[in-house]
């Protein structure tokens, strides 16, 4: 946990640094001139992060990534034989095998060469789109998910910092370059492809119908969740997550914990006791990353009734973005008086 203490300090050491020294420039973004922190900047942020990623002890899912390293070739002789042996995600294999046949043996390295290219991509929507870069990176740490998925799941994790860095050509609609950048994502990690239908469905103002369809049907699963888990088992049939909703009941998995649940939803329940600033604002950001945070609390909803392992992981792909909505905060200052008393 020190480290934790110290990813915090460093943060705050950030911040007063960008106050005393030059490290904005001049930018348009969605069609306004902006300034935004300078790249190399706004990578300093994260530099203690990836540090702590590359040198972590056995966190999580590490010993069995390190293992899977250990067991790559290290020639690229060896490369194409290893993936005849690679049934599922095939991308992050493929790319962890090419990693090790540069660099050898190096785990440490390895890790920190995966947390880079992680943080540059997170860092490249934040900085782009955040009115307030360095609270951004605040919320991602102070929520503990680079923790959950940098020192964890990284391989899941890779995926949605790929669909994550899709947002200019969602909130663009620019849809051919997002849904490429969605499929190569799923090679990493098979969960992505649940991006592809919300990038459509979070289109349009903040609470509009489809959002609200969505929540109809949140509430629906919840109480046919019987009902939900047997079509869910079904679908997962002659896929690589055939073994989910088994899984999940073996190993007695009662759901997502209710108050973790319940923090990740403040963005979502925020956003509608302040709505009428946000319809007055009319942002295309603002209203994209309301409805991904109605999405999130929609997924982690219904995660608590059946599988915090399995289905509890699937919010990641949408909860990123409520962190980086500080136009959202800026309106949301506005709400506290009416939420507080």
């Amino acid at each position: 946990m020190s480290e934790y203490y110290w990813i915090i300090i460093w943060i705050a050491v950030f911040a007063i640094l960008s106050n005393m020294v030059r490290a904005e420039q001049s930018e348009t973004v969605c069609g306004e001139k902006v300034y935004r922190y300078t790249w190399w900047w706004a990578i300093l942020a994260i530099i203690p992060l990836l540090y702590l990623c590359s040198v972590r002890q056995y966190i999580g899912d590490t010993a069995a990534y390190t293992r899977a390293f250990n067991e790559m070739p290290e020639s690229i002789s060896g490369f194409f034989p290893y993936m005849d042996g690679v049934k599922k995600d095939r991308g992050f294999y493929a790319f962890s095998a090419l990693i090790k046949t540069i660099i050898g043996n190096e785990v440490e390295l390895y890790f920190l060469i995966i947390a880079a290219l992680q943080g540059i991509l997170l860092v490249k929507i934040y900085r782009k789109y955040s009115t307030r870069y360095v609270l951004s990176i605040f919320l991602f740490l102070i929520s503990t998910d680079y923790i959950s998925w940098m020192f964890n799941g990284i391989r899941q994790f890779l995926a949605v910092t790929i669909t994550f860095a899709a947002c200019p050509f969602i909130l663009k609609k620019k849809y051919a370059p997002a849904i490429l950048m969605v499929l190569l994502a799923s090679t990493v990690h098979g969960t992505a492809l649940l991006v592809l239908p919300f990038m459509f469905i979070v289109q349009g103002g903040a609470w509009n119908k489809k959002t609200i369809l969505f929540i109809f049907a949140t509430i629906a699963i919840v109480f046919s969740i019987g009902q939900f888990t047997t079509i869910l088992d079904t679908m997962l049939q002659e896929t690589q997550y055939q073994n989910v909703v088994s899984d999940w009941k073996e190993w007695q998995d009662d759901g997502t914990n209710f108050l973790r649940v319940l923090v990740y939803s403040i963005p979502a329940i925020l956003s509608l006791i302040g709505l009428k600033y946000i319809k007055k604002a009319d942002n295309p950001i603002i209203n994209m990353s309301t409805n991904m945070s109605i999405i999130a609390t929609g997924f982690y909803v219904v995660s608590m009734f059946t599988s915090g392992v399995f289905i509890g992981r699937l919010p990641i792909y949408f909860s990123l973005y409520p962190h980086g909505q500080e136009e959202t905060q800026k309106n949301i200052v506005q709400i506290y008086p009416l939420v507080f008393g």
